[in-house]
Formats: structure tokens, C-alpha cells, sequence
């Protein structure tokens, strides 16, 4: 499997690693900074460097039975080899707009309380499909959500075994996106004082770092799904 070093801290832009598998598509490495596409998050971009040269970093996922993160190269890029050791770079603008949009979602998740059926994120702009009979106030939402941004709080990240999540089956707030498991653990996002859940994602260490934010929309998306959009103010 490869070492998740974001899993600990979404601030790391860079790394060594060591190639541990190729395919025509990219590369496998035994650690690394790059983000996975997954739970409604974009997978990082970027680049490495290498012995044999570098190249563009275009893509990320992690395959599932096996455990590694495959490194998407760009058109034209050449592969690194077999035990080469590289040094992979994100692009720390897309990943940082990720972070503060992933974390925006919490604080949506913390004014709207109402199970979420399904979300996703851009740099730009994220969306969290909630199961509401009627549509919610626009305006009293957007409100909280930038007052819970202003307040600043801390971002901590916890960890507990699968059993004690089994055991409080209410941290899960995600109907359709279940939390990593399958390594006898799973990562808890702490916005002290305002959303604890489990979550694979990257977010801000502090939620004011995510900034002025507005709802763009408000869609009915089935009899009780209201799917709401919020971008960057």
C-alpha cells in the first residue's frame, strides 16, 4: 500500500518516494503527497522529478485492490522506472482551493441538519445534496455559514478503530459516501464546536482560512433532495 502522508497533514507540497510499480498509464509509489480522486474531492495534479527527467502529474487514484496510489502522467511524459527514487510536487494553488472548499462543506454541513445524500467539490465551488422535504432559507444559510467561517475555529484530526465509528453510527453524516475504512481506523475532522464527522478529504487547519463564501443555488433534485451549491464570494 502506499504510505498516505496527506492523511496527517494537507499542507505538504512535496516529497520523496520511491517507484514501486509502472503501468502505461503512470506510476505507483511506496508514499505520497498526492490527494486521490474520491469522496466527491478532485485528485491532486502536479509534477515529479526523477534520474531519467520529470514530467506533469495530471491525475491520482487509489486502486482498490491493491492499496496504490497510480500517479497519471501526462501525454508525452516519460515514466519513471522501477525502484527510481522521485521527488512528486502538488500544485499547491489547486490543492489549497480544494482544502478551504472541502472544509466550506462542513461548515454547510453544520447549518443544514438534515442527513446529505451525495456532494462534491471543485476548486471553485462544492455542492451537498441534502434530504429535505421543502427547500431550506437561502439567505439564513449563507449567513451561518460565513458565521461559522468568521469564527475562526480549529481544524484537529482524530482517529478511531472501526468498531467505536460502529458504535456511533450518528458521526456519519453521508448517506451515499461512506468513510475510508478497511485499515482498522478511520480519520475524524474535528471544526471544534461545529461539525465532527469522519472524512477522508484535505481541509484548512482553521476554518477562517476558507474565506467569503455565497450560495450560487438551491435545486430540487427528487421529492425530498435539495441540492445546494455554494462558490467562492
Amino acid at each position: 500500500m502506499t504510505e498516505e502522508l496527506f492523511r496527517e497533514d494537507g499542507y505538504l507540497r512535496s516529497c520523496e518516494a520511491v517507484v514501486t510499480a509502472v503501468t502505461d498509464r503512470g506510476f505507483a509509489v511506496d508514499r505520497t503527497v498526492f490527494y486521490p480522486v474520491g469522496g466527491g474531492q478532485p485528485g491532486d495534479t502536479g509534477s515529479y522529478r526523477g534520474p531519467g527527467g520529470e514530467g506533469r502529474i495530471v491525475d491520482c487514484y487509489r486502486d482498490r485492490d491493491t492499496g496504490l496510489h497510480l500517479h497519471v502522467v501526462g501525454e508525452g511524459t516519460v515514466i519513471p522506472g522501477t525502484g527510481e527514487r522521485v521527488t512528486l510536487e502538488i500544485d499547491w494553488d489547486h490543492r489549497y482551493r480544494l482544502m478551504r472548499m472541502h472544509s466550506c462543506m462542513h461548515m454547510l454541513c453544520a447549518a443544514v441538519t438534515a442527513p446529505v445524500t451525495g456532494g462534491s467539490i471543485s476548486e471553485d465551488a462544492g455542492r451537498l445534496d441534502f434530504d429535505l422535504p421543502s427547500p431550506p432559507d437561502r439567505q439564513a444559510i449563507e449567513d451561518r455559514v460565513n458565521e461559522l467561517i468568521r469564527s475562526d475555529v480549529p481544524m484537529t484530526l482524530q482517529w478511531i478503530t472501526d468498531e467505536e465509528l460502529d458504535a456511533k453510527p450518528d458521526l456519519v453524516r453521508t448517506m451515499s459516501v461512506q468513510p475510508p475504512r478497511g485499515c482498522g481506523r478511520v480519520r475524524l475532522v474535528n471544526f471544534h464546536g461545529v461539525d465532527l464527522q469522519p472524512c477522508g478529504g484535505t481541509h484548512v487547519a482553521r476554518s477562517g482560512e476558507i474565506g467569503p463564501v455565497r450560495i450560487q443555488s438551491i435545486k430540487s433534485k427528487g421529492k425530498q433532495n435539495r441540492r445546494i451549491t455554494m462558490a467562492f464570494a
